[in-house]
């Protein structure tokens, strides 16, 4: 049994010991902190019983892993052509690794054979794309492509807040880190100087939609070219 800040205690099932720890893991945006000694005293619990439902740190992550990746949301109904159904998957990913930054580090360092995460984030997206019209093997390339650029663009915003927009203090944020750049000196720095006004949007969500934009015209025309013969 675990106890609440109450006192009064609730039943441990591995979600509530899995949810934990993703919510230390989110916050500190470190696997590292993440130990299991500290998530038994989240859990009020002693270190012992968390082995009872998991042998080891890596058995956590494993399972951290397949609760992100196996909840991946897609819609159900099928996306009008390939390029809303690249847009929707590019959406998913930044939209999973948002909710849960942790994931970002998870897929960096570690390799995952749960049939449950492989439905949601990998068999699920090839269905996706295969059913707008991408041929199966362009499918592929496209996951490779969306998945690894999500990965980049969400290390790259997360500790930059000034790209937070949904941020409260982001507008505050963004306007020292416009000062910075526009205060560097001129003589060294004049493109950044220069350009400060737009500097500041580069960890944004319009960013990451532009580079989205370019891939997807990319694939658009790639496969009109194939469907013409030309």
């Amino acid at each position: 049994m675990a106890r609440t800040a109450g006192g009064r205690s609730t039943p441990l099932t591995p979600e509530r010991i899995i949810d934990a720890a993703l919510r230390i893991s989110d916050a500190e945006s470190d696997l590292d902190r993440l130990t299991v000694r500290r998530l038994a005293a989240e859990l009020g619990v002693g270190t012992m019983t968390l082995y009872s439902y998991f042998r080891s740190k890596d058995e956590i992550l494993d399972a951290m892993a397949d609760h992100v990746l196996g909840g991946m949301r897609l819609p159900a109904e099928p996306a009008a052509g390939p390029a809303e159904a690249l847009r929707t998957v590019a959406d998913a990913f930044l939209a999973m690794m948002r909710e849960h930054p942790s994931v970002v580090r998870l897929l960096a360092t570690r390799i995952t054979n749960s049939r449950t995460a492989l439905r949601g984030a990998m068999e699920s997206v090839l269905g996706h794309l295969v059913a707008s019209g991408i041929p199966g093997p362009t499918a592929v390339r496209c996951y490779g492509f969306l998945i690894t650029y999500a990965i980049g663009f969400v290390s790259y915003q997360t500790p930059r807040p000034w790209g937070h927009q949904d941020a409260e203090e982001s507008a505050e944020v963004r306007r020292q880190r416009r000062h910075f750049y526009a205060g560097l000196p001129l003589e060294e720095f004049p493109q950044m100087v220069g350009l400060a006004e737009h500097l500041v949007d580069l960890p944004g969500d319009e960013q990451f939609h532009a580079g989205v934009d370019a891939f997807v015209e990319s694939v658009v025309r790639g496969l009109d070219r194939s469907a013409t013969g030309t």
